[in-house]
């Protein structure tokens, strides 16, 4: 039988403040995008995903990767998406197993509306209340406690946020295209840049 290491009470305050932030966040972002875009988070996250995507366009497979959803769970929410127009899905022209899913321009027009206020209410909740030494701590911690969960997905920490000189409509998530099995193309982040 094995001793149970329980929570010190600094650690137990830790991670209640952790579980507590955690919930309120997901549920300020889905409040924000319901109520000014009339979209869930879930949707707007593969929306953004595809933004950023080379050619706009990801193998299901892949787009699962990126926002962290089972493959019967992404089907679902693409199904919504493409019934309104906003993600088309093609056979892949090599591997005719795989199913590509691509963002419609009105799918982008739909992330570039609803970018500004998403981001706005992000800096407003998390980044505003950082200085940057707590930014550079907080990075630090979320990229060991990411990796301790999923070895697997990289995480790109000296990735910039806006990687060219366009302004991207959305910021970038940190996750390296090439190591997702994806081609590095315009606008994806430059995971070797030092």
């Amino acid at each position: 039988m094995t001793d149970t290491r329980w929570l010190d009470e600094e650690e137990q305050r830790t991670w209640r403040a952790f579980v507590a932030f955690s919930r309120l966040l997901s549920e300020a972002m889905e409040r924000q995008l319901g109520r000014d875009e009339g979209l869930p988070f879930s949707y707007y996250l593969i929306l953004a995903m595809l933004s950023e995507a080379p050619g706009r366009s990801l193998t299901m497979t892949e787009l699962a990767t990126v926002v962290r959803a089972s493959p019967s769970r992404l089907s679902h929410a693409v199904n919504k998406l493409q019934a309104n127009g906003w993600v088309e899905r093609s056979r892949h022209p090599e591997d005719r197993r795989a199913i590509i899913a691509s963002l419609t321009d009105e799918g982008m027009a739909v992330v570039e509306k609803a970018a500004p206020g998403h981001v706005g209410e992000v800096r407003r909740l998390v980044f505003d209340r950082l200085t940057p030494e707590q930014l550079v701590s907080f990075d630090d911690v979320l990229t060991t406690l990411l990796t301790g969960l999923d070895p697997d997905v990289p995480v790109c920490p000296d990735t910039p946020v806006c990687p060219t000189d366009a302004e991207p409509a959305v910021p970038t998530v940190g996750l390296c295209p090439s190591d997702a099995g994806l081609d590095d193309g315009p606008g994806a982040p430059d995971c070797d840049a030092a």
